[in-house]
């Protein structure tokens, strides 16, 4: 049976990555926490796929907004850092993704989809997963979904501004109104 994460501190994790000057690093759930901010980690199944592009580069295309509202986005596969890079150099015309204002990092060993339960173990592919960290570590947010279905940057960003909030936001809820 699965375990509830949303409201419990959050799996941590160290990975491999792309930065966006294309130089290989490390990002880390911890690095985050001790730079106070908030981690928004998703999940997609494989470079060089149909509606992950779209989501990638829709997620760099409002950067500016998550860095305004303290987060830092992390985009995960399975696939490794060279085969990420390969994508980030690849024009989006092309169906790359070409600059990027976030890290890709590599989940090779499938440890941290494991960990986060996305993992299509069969397959060795995440589900599109999203998950909304809080600067303290806790899971504040969490929704999965199918592979053929993309997300919204837009429900993104209203949900980590609710958050922020520290307050209760009833349905619908937008930036500006008042909670409850």
């Amino acid at each position: 049976m699965a375990e509830r994460m949303v409201g419990k501190q959050a799996p941590r994790f160290e990975m491999d990555a792309v930065f966006t000057n294309k130089e290989f690093g490390k990002v880390s759930l911890e690095e985050n926490m001790k730079n106070d901010k908030w981690t928004v980690l998703f999940f997609y199944p494989m470079d060089f796929t149909f509606v992950c592009p779209t989501e990638i580069t829709a997620m760099s295309d409002r950067y500016d907004e998550f860095e305004d509202l303290d987060a830092e986005v992390i985009g995960v596969s399975t696939d490794t850092i060279h085969t990420h890079l390969a994508w980030i150099k690849t024009d989006r015309k092309d169906n790359g993704l070409g600059d990027l204002k976030y890290p890709l990092a590599a989940d090779t060993n499938h440890v941290v989809s494991r960990e986060y339960g996305v993992l299509i173990e069969e397959e060795g592919v995440a589900l599109r997963g999203l998950f909304i960290i809080n600067p303290e570590g806790e899971l504040q947010y969490a929704v999965v979904n199918h592979n053929n279905i993309g997300r919204s940057v837009d429900e993104t960003l209203r949900v980590l501004q609710a958050l922020q909030t520290g307050g209760l936001c009833p349905a619908n809820w937008k930036p500006g109104q008042a909670t409850l």
